[in-house]
Order: C-alpha cells, then structure tokens, then sequence
C-alpha cells in the first residue's frame, strides 16, 4: 500500500518508448542521453553476503581540502556549511526556459524549483558500464562550482515490488557489480548518498531470505560508498509506515552504524515538525548518536487530507535545502525528490519521473516565497 517509489527521472527522447527512464544533462560535460534498461524484477533471487570492491576510478575527485567541502569523516555535521549542487540543465530549468519568451509570470514560478538544487537518481537507466562517467561527471561539475552533488541511489533487486518504479537490479550480483561502479564514480567524495529510498521500510514484499539479502546489499552499499568519501544516509520511509523502534531494528540490520545516518520523507508529504519528531524517535532507538536528512521538496502544506502519496492536489513545496535545521540531529533539509517529477499515473499525471508543469507550478504558487 505504501508505494513511493516513483520518482524516476524520465523525458521523451527520440527512438525511446514513452515512460523509459533517462537522464539527461551534465554541467561542464557533453549531454548523456542514455536509454533505459528493462524493468528487470522477474529473475531476483536471494544471495549469499558478498565483498563489494570498487575498481579503480579513473576520474578522481580532488582532496575535499581543495575546495572547503568536508569529507563524511568531518567531525560533527559532515555538511556543515557546503553548497549543494544545483544542476542547470534540469527538467525544471528547461520547462522554465520554454515558457520564458510567451508566459514569463509562470517560467518565474517554474525558476523556484529550477534554481534550487535537487538529486540526480542513479537507476537502471544508467547501466552498469555508464553509471561511473554519470557520477564522476556529476562530481566533478558539482566541485568545479564549489558545491557538493546529492545522489538518489535506486537499483536494489525488486525495486518497488512491482509498482509504479518496477525495475532494479536483476540479481544480487548484477547490483554489487553496478554499486562498485557508482563508488568507483564518486572517487574520493565529496558526495551525499540518499540510498535506496523505501527498500527498508517497503522490504515486507519479499520473502524473508529474500529480505536478508536486501539488507546485506545495502549494508555493503553504504560501507563502500562511505570507503569513497560519500556522506550516506538510509532511506527509512517516514512516520505513518514504521514505528521508530521497528524502523531503528531495520535500519541496524541494514548497516546504519557503518554510514552517516538515515534520510526522511524521500517523495513524501510529512511536515518537517512531524518529521523531526520521528527522526530523534529513531536516534534514541538506535542509542543516541544518530543523525539523518529530511526531504523538503514538497511537504510545505504537509500531507493531503486522506494521505495520498501519488499527484496528490493542493501541496506546496518546502523549505529549500539547507544544513540550518535547528535540530542537532538533522544534518540537512535536502531536495530528493525533483518538484514537478510525477508520482505515476495516478491523479491525471504523467509516467513517474516525467515532469508534469502543470503540477509543478502548483507546487510553486503555494510556497511561501
């Protein structure tokens, strides 16, 4: 029931069907048009804990010295201070630039989520012998503007259990082969990991041996990115899925005391109050030195009424990504999900990931600012 795993980003491109994911534009790199591998659910079977190892990358990210941005290994909030990266060739920045000539009223609005930055979701769209140049690019562009780029990892085996954003890795160690490539792209950091949102808290689907696995993959996932100079946080859903303490249960088991800490509210509605009161809920479970993220993207308004989670009419979007929390527990507010992305088909909204201007401007005209 608790489905949110739909934020894939997608836009039509010539010779691919409608609703194949892609990705699109890299600042300071030629544009990567990339087209999507099949939804590969069927086939997943469990596996037994493996050693992921990272090949050598051969763009390396400079020392986090160079530019004033802190490596995962900072003391206190790794976060403190940087820029994140606000990618200029967004489906946002395009939608905008379309309307600039003829309705520039609402390309100003559209410039809200444009110019805020955003994560790029790494997928099955980006497959395993592209996905080092996708993060690497993105790494180096987000240093070069003194900033720090925010991934979306989403390939875990099942992904979504068959709903809106099917897909994912075939197998266990078609994943393990493609994460050591994502690591081998982020080099030596810096880099933010938002990792593998709803995989925890949406792991009933699986059978239980099946969910083991899942979570020795992404305990081996934040181990390795973390080696690479990644800041990782765990998606852990948000408070009307999984109560704190069987959340803090899952999130050990999927290696949370190996990584920085666990992200909120990815896609979601919650209202940051709610959000940070579940968030400590989780620290005190996990023992006290906890820490984690919040997605703000559209929960301005908070959640609709009967809790939609997919297109759901009269949201706003949130506070814009800041490490300023006032809680000493929330590194950060970030933007995960792209404002605008559809849910699904749901709602009257485009395939999930495709930007849909009509939703994003109504996110934009009810935001306080």
């Amino acid at each position: 029931m608790f489905s949110f795993l739909r934020k894939v980003r997608q836009e039509p491109l010539g010779g691919i069907r409608q609703g194949t994911p892609a990705w699109r534009h890299l600042a300071a790199v030629a544009t990567i048009a990339v087209a999507a591998a099949g939804v590969l659910t069927a086939g997943y079977r469990s596996g037994g804990v493996g050693t992921l190892r990272a090949p050598v990358s051969p763009v390396a990210a400079d020392s986090p010295d160079a530019t004033g941005i802190p490596g995962s290994e900072a003391a206190g909030n790794p976060l403190a201070g940087v820029r994140f990266y606000d990618d200029p060739d967004s489906q946002a920045d395009a939608a905008a630039a379309r309307l600039r000539g003829g309705d520039p009223a609402n390309a100003a609005l559209l410039d809200k989520i444009a110019n805020t930055p955003q994560a790029l979701w790494l997928g099955d769209w980006f497959p395993t012998a592209q996905v080092r140049a996708t993060v690497a690019a993105r790494v180096g562009s987000a240093r070069a503007a003194q900033a720090i780029a925010v991934f979306a990892v989403y390939h875990i085996p099942a992904r979504d259990c068959g709903g809106y954003s099917a897909g994912g890795a075939g197998s266990p160690d078609e994943y393990r082969a493609w994460i050591s490539e994502v690591a081998a792209g982020v080099g030596t950091g810096p880099a933010v990991v938002i990792l593998e949102p709803d995989a925890i808290a949406g792991a009933d689907c699986l059978p239980a041996a099946d969910q083991q696995t899942r979570y020795t993959l992404i305990r081996e996932a934040g181990t390795l990115l973390t080696q690479h100079g990644a800041t990782v946080y765990l998606d852990a859903g948000q408070p009307d899925w999984r109560n704190a303490t069987e959340m803090a249960g899952r999130l050990r088991l999927a290696g949370v005391t190996a990584v920085r800490g666990f992200a909120l509210n990815t896609a979601n509605f919650v209202a940051t109050t709610d959000l940070l009161a579940y968030g400590n809920r989780i620290v005190a479970e996990l023992g006290g030195s906890g820490h984690f993220v919040v997605d703000t993207s559209r929960n301005g308004y908070g959640p609709a009424p009967d809790k939609q989670w997919c297109n759901p009419p009269g949201r706003a979007l949130g506070a814009r990504p800041t490490t300023q929390t006032g809680d000493e527990h929330a590194d950060a507010f970030l933007w995960v999900k792209g404002p605008g992305e559809s849910d699904g088909t749901c709602n009257g909204g485009p395939p999930a990931g495709r930007f849909w201007p009509d939703y994003a401007l109504d996110l934009a005209r009810r935001a306080p600012y």
